[in-house]
């Protein structure tokens, strides 16, 4: 902290004058944009999950705080260029940035310190995707593992009953009398996941556990169609694995829960894997750079967009962050799906949209700052 104190004070009068400025704006710009995802998607998906699989709401919080980082990821690059575009506009309203010219001070010049902080910001979000995003996704998906194999039912629950939706509609059908102590009382449980036949499991005691459902004294009847009777079972102990594939939830987010090294590593070790899936997690090994790269690109392309000519008298700058931003992810969007389908090289896919967007910014920049005086 001293440090960062002392480089502080060593700086000139106008880059202080500048980076507060940016810094509050940037402050600002990032609990905004990570505001607006949470209520847009991670809350949504919260409520979802409490609902579908009886997730205990205090695990949901914790699964909501472990998926921040990540979410951080995305919204430094977004908060960097609301600061640049705000605070170069409102400068150039006020005439403060036509003052500075006058004075001999370059746009290049004025422009400078607001490229550093874009690049210290873009170390900070690589920092954060290599060591804080891996550990806190890893925590999160065994917590939602653990939550979605123990179909948590609260103590005192009496006529519990909740569906477990697949891909063509209902699979299985739960009743619990009650629970109490954990345990669980008077089960049945419907299971039309087959086709031709349903089974009826049903039993006096159970609970749940991270391995699946455990049942006491019961008994298993499969039923066909027509609603004979094709076999009956009965049991004292029996263990079923309800709800998730977990095996399948288990090779989910490999690319978030590993660094840049890792994955690479990873790669390197699987070289037989699926060709859209390989290509997909080459995607995100590429990203993992792209993405703090994103945040020296929005200042490129936001210096000269900020400049406002003398007959404009408002503030564009959030008009123009919400456009540029926009743009970046529809392109981002566009760039992953055609290189998840191979239409174009995993690189290609992720570095596209810096592509695009820096070399626009790069003419704006140069059209901008050395061409007009």
């Amino acid at each position: 902290m001293r440090k960062i104190i002392r480089f502080f004070k060593k700086l000139k009068r106008l880059d202080k004058y500048i980076l507060i400025q940016i810094i509050e704006m940037f402050l600002m710009g990032v609990f905004v944009f990570t505001a607006i995802i949470f209520a847009s998607d991670t809350f949504i998906t919260l409520i979802k999950q409490i609902s579908k699989y009886g997730i205990p709401f205090k695990v949901a919080l914790i699964m909501i705080i472990l998926n921040l980082p990540s979410v951080f990821v995305m919204t430094i690059p977004m908060g960097v260029l609301l600061s640049t575009v705000m605070t170069l506009n409102r400068l150039s309203l006020a005439s403060e940035i036509t003052v500075m010219r006058s004075c001999g001070i370059s746009l290049s010049r004025i422009a400078k310190p607001i490229f550093i902080f874009a690049l210290i910001m873009s170390i900070a979000s690589f920092a954060i995707n290599e060591t804080v995003v891996p550990f806190a996704t890893k925590r999160s998906k065994d917590l939602a593992l653990w939550a979605f194999g123990q179909k948590n039912i609260p103590n005192g629950k009496q006529n519990f009953v909740f569906k477990e939706i697949g891909e063509k509609g209902l699979k299985r059908l739960f009743y619990v009398g009650h629970c109490e102590n954990n345990t669980l009382h008077n089960i049945s449980v419907l299971d039309v996941s087959k086709p031709d036949t349903i089974q009826v499991l049903q039993a006096r005691f159970g609970s749940t556990s991270p391995e699946g459902w455990e049942f006491d004294k019961g008994a298993v009847y499969t039923v066909s169609d027509n609603g004979s009777i094709l076999n009956t079972t009965f049991f004292e102990h029996s263990v079923a694995q309800f709800g998730m594939d977990l095996s399948r939830e288990l090779e989910k987010n490999v690319a978030k829960e590993q660094n840049f090294v890792q994955l690479l590593k990873y790669l390197a070790n699987h070289q037989n894997l699926d060709k859209e899936i390989s290509d997909s997690l080459k995607i995100e090994l590429h990203d993992k750079i792209a993405l703090p790269v994103t945040t020296i690109v929005f200042v490129l392309i936001g210096v000269p967009l900020a400049i406002t000519p003398p007959r404009v008298r408002y503030n564009r700058g959030f008009l123009f962050s919400i456009l540029i931003i926009f743009f970046y992810y529809l392109i981002r969007a566009l760039s992953i799906s055609f290189g998840e389908t191979g239409t174009i090289p995993p690189f290609l896919a992720a570095w596209l949209p810096n592509i695009v967007l820096a070399m626009f910014g790069a003419w704006l920049y140069y059209k901008k700052v050395y061409t007009i005086t």
